[in-house]
């Protein structure tokens, strides 16, 4: 459901990131076990938010940070992110950055409130429609979908929204080793 060169991000970015899946018991968030991460980058708009991003990763490292922002916003726009050591490069790479750590705000919602609103409705999403199985492997699948219909969210026309998926993938090359 993505184009494959589909235009990049662009101005006022929002990125963090947010883990899926696993176990519910145990530690939460940054080294909780059996949990994908998932890249998240939201462009911010006067009035609420923009277009998304969303790529599951390996791992938080700031090689993987910056192939998610060089992949999927251009140059030179400002990102957004918290006080994470990985993102300590970004500026180095061509992007204007601003870390969001003010110490009054009482929680991560508010520092980063687009990027996180998105996470929540991926993970309501995800528990609403696939009942909160999302495996690992089919994962990247899940994500374009809700890339796609969260991108088109504001659309007026359902007869669009069927062209686009029919158009894309027309133009989209085979996607191929998928077990049924």
């Amino acid at each position: 459901m993505i184009i494959p060169d589909r235009n990049k991000l662009s101005d006022i970015v929002e990125v963090d990131e947010t883990y899926v899946g696993g176990a519910r018991s145990g530690k939460r968030g940054r080294g909780a076990e059996g949990k994908v991460v998932v890249f998240i980058a939201v462009e911010v708009k006067d009035f609420g938010t923009g277009r998304v991003r969303i790529e599951p990763k390996l791992d938080v490292t700031s090689d993987s940070i910056q192939l998610f922002i060089r992949n999927n916003v251009y140059m030179g726009s400002t990102i957004i992110s918290d006080g994470l050591n990985s993102y300590k490069n970004i500026t180095k790479a061509g992007y204007k950055h601003k870390i969001e750590t003010n110490k009054s705000k009482l929680d991560d919602e508010e520092l980063l409130p687009n990027v996180h609103r998105v996470a929540s409705l991926l993970k309501r999403w995800l528990i609403g429609t696939h009942q909160n199985y999302a495996s690992e492997d089919k994962l990247k699948y899940y994500l374009d979908e809700f890339t796609f219909r969260y991108n088109r969210r504001t659309s007026n026309s359902r007869g669009l929204l069927f062209y686009r998926i029919i158009e894309q993938s027309v133009i989209h090359q085979p996607v191929k080793n998928l077990e049924l």
